[in-house]
């Protein structure tokens, strides 16, 4: 009878333990042509997505002038607001968040990365800032961590005097950015975010990512040292974090921008924890290619990064992206997920 009951337990909890495995990337479905998003005059990037009270949906993303290079997002980005009547679009440009600001504060040229999350009544808009000469290094080397609050999605937002997430001695002393935040099942939060320390000029030392954690979305976190997403000789692995909680377990979306975790090149990966402080690539690691599922065929694309969800009920509904295609036109788009398709 104990030898039986054992057997049966072990067996159960093997069922528990495979039902909490996921495959992203079966999740993906076609996607309509309404689903993709432009600013006419501005490229655009890194774009996360919340229901409001008035059952709009609003997508907070980063806009920079056409004019420009790809890479003037370090040193002329900006977090802007669209608003649409359907998760899938079509969205339509609302009105800049956070623009531009005195120079005597620490994001006073750029805003950039926004991701969205509402904790009680309160909205919480985390970002990255910087400030510089307009030079590319300078500029990215000075990005720090913030977050305005509002208690309407429209604003006003208070934004910050002084960073969320500082420079520190040692892994992190050149640069922190790319904030990812979920609060946790103990009802505290926490957040995944890129850090640079520094070495040889003017790139720094490697790119890693930390963990850090708060009793308040807005209040002091406390970093952790240890690093997570490396692979072992690649300086800059992944990037672009996204963290969230399912099946009792933490998840998270990385870019894997050499293919080192899925083996399929640039990609998307995803990441697996059970204390949202120790990561290991996931049993099906592989979240999405570097292409979109249109109703009309598939289109391969030179980039899809800064993954970020949006949810129904605690489940993942839309996958959000950022794209550049063949011609190096910028968009985000919205592509639907189906938890049930496996």
């Amino acid at each position: 009878m104990n030898r039986l009951f054992f057997t049966v337990l072990i067996c159960c909890s093997w069922l528990v333990s495979f039902s909490q495995d996921i495959n992203f990337n079966q999740w993906i479905q076609r996607v309509p042509a309404s689903a993709k998003f432009t600013d006419p005059g501005y490229q655009v990037w890194c774009a996360s997505m919340i229901k409001g009270e008035d059952n709009n949906y609003y997508l907070f993303y980063s806009r920079w002038p056409d004019s420009l290079i790809h890479n003037n997002w370090v040193t002329d980005s900006e977090v802007a607001l669209a608003v649409a009547k359907n998760p899938l679009g079509p969205y339509k440009f609302l009105k800049v968040v956070l623009p531009k600001r005195s120079k005597k504060y620490w994001d006073a040229d750029v805003t950039h990365n926004p991701t969205i999350h509402k904790f009680g009544k309160k909205y919480y808009l985390y970002y990255t800032g910087n400030y510089g000469t307009g030079e590319f290094w300078d500029n990215r080397n000075h990005q720090r961590i913030g977050v305005a609050v509002s208690k309407s999605i429209l604003g006003p937002w208070k934004r910050p005097d002084k960073p969320l997430i500082d420079i520190s001695p040692g892994y992190d002393s050149l640069m922190v950015a790319n904030p990812a935040v979920t609060r946790l099942k103990n009802g505290k939060y926490a957040m995944v975010y890129k850090s640079v320390g520094h070495g040889p000029a003017p790139f720094g030392g490697k790119v890693s990512h930390r963990v850090a954690f708060s009793s308040k979305p807005d209040g002091k976190f406390k970093k952790l040292p240890e690093p997570i997403f490396m692979k072992e000789s690649v300086k800059f692995a992944a990037e672009d974090p996204f963290i969230w909680i399912q099946n009792n377990k933490y998840w998270a979306l990385v870019k894997d921008i050499q293919g080192s975790f899925t083996g399929q090149g640039l990609s998307v990966a995803l990441f697996e924890s059970d204390d949202a402080i120790n990561w290991k690539p996931a049993k099906n690691v592989l979240a999405s290619r570097i292409e979109i599922p249109w109703v009309s065929g598939i289109e391969k694309v030179t980039r899809l990064e800064r993954p970020q969800l949006y949810f129904e009920k605690g489940i993942p509904k839309v996958f959000f992206a950022a794209v550049m295609d063949k011609q190096k036109k910028s968009f985000i788009v919205a592509i639907p997920l189906d938890i049930n398709n496996k």
